[in-house]
């Protein structure tokens, strides 16, 4: 769905572009992964919604035509290969089709597990 539209601000732009139906869908993924980890800031990056922890790349979400693909990096997808087996994937994301239900609980694990990677690290400093 992806349109030549100005660049959101924020996750609250990026949903508000979409139509009703879409929106909820991506205000469930949003309140998952915030549910998950509520440290995680929410911010946008390459025009996608996305959240980070410490400096680094939690997971970033985008709505397509008839999926909404999460990118939890290549480690996210690797450790739940089997729970998303019935998924769309690539190295590093995965694509729950608009037509279902979202996976609220997996994507849950996805991002705790993300967490997990990304508090085993020192911190990012910081630039500027």
């Amino acid at each position: 769905m992806k349109t030549d539209r100005a660049a959101p601000e924020s996750i609250g732009d990026y949903i508000a572009a979409f139509p009703a139906d879409v929106q909820q869908k991506l205000e469930q993924l949003r309140r998952a992964i915030k549910a998950a980890e509520p440290a995680a800031e929410e911010t946008i990056s390459y025009q996608m919604p996305s959240f980070s922890l410490n400096g680094r790349n939690l997971v970033y979400f985008a709505a397509f035509k008839k999926h909404i693909g999460l990118y939890p990096a290549p480690t996210g997808i690797a450790e739940f290969a089997d729970d998303l087996a019935t998924y769309a994937a690539g190295k590093g994301t995965l694509q729950f089709p608009l037509a279902q239900p979202l996976p609220l609980e997996l994507i849950g694990r996805i991002v705790r597990f993300r967490a997990n990677e990304i508090l085993a690290k020192p911190a990012k400093k910081k630039h500027g």
